[in-house]
């Protein structure tokens, strides 16, 4: 059984116990989706999830009476007719945007019947009862448009099996646990304000964070012989006509008026890459020549479609653009693969890879989108690396390679890119003096590693529920002195860790010690310094981490050659 024709039919058992609870509801469209399936409604009862179990229980009793699912064709006019008569005003929208006159399907089991391409199950009956939930609730613009008015959507999920879906549950609980807007919050690494939706602001703890990505990934860059550049952050509407990008994303672009000009707020970091190539004339013995940028960029998404740091209007890209011949390409394909192998290794992630090949609103040369296509095909199979055909979902400019990383919960999240362009060279009129003496077009690449540093954070906080590896810890120590007699003793010790830029806090209330511990734990400190009586005396300190139960005693100076190698090394987890 296809797990998605199992999650589309049950959307359709929930559309039909919905008409049986709440006659008057408008049903709208009800997909399957990676995770399950939802279902949009119009009605004036606000539900919850207070009102699932009801909707399950008759769920359940469509399930039980085993109705054959049959498959209609009908002409347009006649479908027309069928949800007007059924008083389903959204599916009679959907109708009169549909173009042609080919035939129009609609799907029925016993009274309820649906406008829908398919396919589905035979029988409801094939639903497993035991193995089937409804999840939330939530609000969503109609066609995804703000203008629109907001529906009631009404997520779930189903499964062949019991146990399969008592699995994804459990998982949801974790996910839940792991949520970084909760984590974000409550460790003060982020702000989400309504005075700047989709504008993080980062807290003093969070930008520690931030920067010491930023740091890793300017050192990494430095060792692949990359140049960092940066561009500014508001270009002439010109540009944008120039690029290509106008035509595909003004709907997502800020613009502004300066000097009665027309401006823009930069999208993305690509055209300001290519005036950095301008600058100047090149030979081909330059080449490649690679480009870096943490490039800020401003993106208008719609407020139904924010979420935390995954989905904001203002991030940092971690873009690159290297500058090639034709020649070099497969080459360079080669090497950024397996950078952005290293970093996810690094950071202890597992992967796996897309190859999107050219949509139907490209610009350029079929030829061109061929050669490139083969080029990224080839490299792949050069590193021996799996990959799936994601048909028509290039970029407008080329074919790319999408690098998809996986969770500790098994969800997988779009971060690298590799995308090779032979036509903004081509708008931008860059060239480079070829062998020959004579004035060519150099090939570019843009790539990212990370994708939005905001996001990949958010990535982040969720996959290791906040227990950061100690180089990205805000804080690497907490010293603990168990009564105010070892405060003194406890002070030196944090000057000492502070001239070794060893990020520490000292808890310094008048808590009890066990209070302090629970702190230590609750604030996922990586390692607690802890200071009595003993430790005075001796002149030592007891460690204790936040990984095991063991503690040690010993030196500072010792803890202090073990942390920096354990920081310098990056290491994702502690020796200790």
């Amino acid at each position: 059984m296809e797990l998605s024709m199992l999650r589309h039919t049950t959307s359709h058992v929930l559309a039909q116990a919905l008409k049986r609870i709440y006659p008057n509801v408008q049903l709208a469209i009800g997909p399957c989706t990676k995770e399950g399936f939802y279902y949009d409604i119009d009605m004036d009862e606000k539900l919850s999830i207070e009102d699932f179990p009801k909707i399950e229980k008759e769920m359940k009793k469509i399930i039980d009476q085993k109705f054959p699912i049959k498959r209609i064709e009908v002409s347009k006019n006649e479908a027309i007719k069928l949800v007007s008569d059924l008083n389903q005003n959204y599916k009679k929208e959907i109708l009169q945007d549909i173009k042609g006159n080919e035939p129009l399907s609609f799907y029925e089991q016993g009274e309820y019947l649906e406008l829908c391409r398919g396919p589905h199950l035979e029988n409801t009956s094939q639903i497993n009862p035991k193995a089937f939930k409804l999840l939330s609730v939530a609000g969503a613009y109609w066609r995804g448009n703000e203008k629109n008015k907001m529906l009631q959507r009404i997520y779930g999920t189903a499964f062949e099996k019991q146990e399969d879906i008592k699995k994804y549950i459990k998982g949801i609980e974790e996910a839940k646990k792991r949520d970084h807007r909760k984590l974000g919050k409550e460790l003060g690494l982020f702000a989400l304000t309504n005075e700047g939706m989709g504008f993080a602001f980062f807290l003093p703890k969070g930008q520690i964070l931030k920067n010491e990505l930023a740091d890793y990934w300017r050192e990494i860059h430095r060792k692949a012989q990359y140049e960092e550049i940066g561009t500014p952050l508001i270009l002439s509407e010109d540009l944008w006509h120039q690029s290509g990008h106008w035509k595909h994303y003004k709907d997502n672009m800020y613009t502004i008026k300066i000097d009665d000009k027309n401006f823009a707020i930069k999208p993305m970091n690509c055209p300001g890459a290519m005036l950095v190539y301008k600058q100047q004339p090149h030979s081909y013995k330059e080449f490649p020549i690679r480009y870096a940028e943490m490039g800020l960029v401003h993106r208008h998404e719609n407020s139904g479609n924010l979420h935390g740091l995954m989905r904001v209007r203002c991030f940092t890209q971690d873009d690159a653009h290297i500058f090639m011949t034709k020649d070099q390409i497969e080459k360079e394909i080669v090497e950024i693969i397996e950078l952005i192998d290293d970093v996810y290794k690094k950071m202890g992630f597992k992967y796996h890879v897309e190859l999107s090949t050219q949509p139907e609103n490209s610009m350029g040369d079929k030829k061109d989108w061929k050669i490139a296509t083969n080029a990224l095909e080839n490299s792949l199979n050069k590193k021996n690396i799996k990959f799936s055909i994601n048909e028509g979902d290039g970029a407008f400019y080329g074919p790319k390679i999408d690098f998809h990383i996986e969770d500790c919960l098994g969800r997988t999240w779009q971060c690298g890119t590799v995308q090779l362009d032979f036509q903004m060279p081509e708008n931008f009129d860059l060239t480079y003096i070829g062998q020959d003496g004579q004035k060519h077009r150099p090939v570019v690449v843009h790539r990212v590693i990370l994708g939005s540093i905001e996001r990949f954070i958010g990535i982040l906080i969720e996959h290791t529920g906040a227990k950061f590896p100690t180089w990205l810890s805000p804080v690497q120590v907490d010293i603990l002195p168990i009564t105010e007699n070892h405060i003194y003793y406890a002070r030196e010790i944090k000057k000492q860790l502070l001239n070794e830029d060893i990020r520490s806090f000292l808890n310094d209330n008048n808590d009890t010690f066990g209070k302090k511990i629970r702190f230590f734990a609750t604030n996922k400190t990586p390692y607690a310094i802890i200071i009595g009586d003993d430790e005075v005396s001796k002149g030592v300190i007891t460690v204790k981490s936040r990984d095991s139960k063991n503690q040690k005693v010993m030196k500072l100076s010792e803890f202090i050659e073990f942390l920096k190698k354990e920081i310098n090394q990056r290491s994702m987890c502690s020796e200790f």
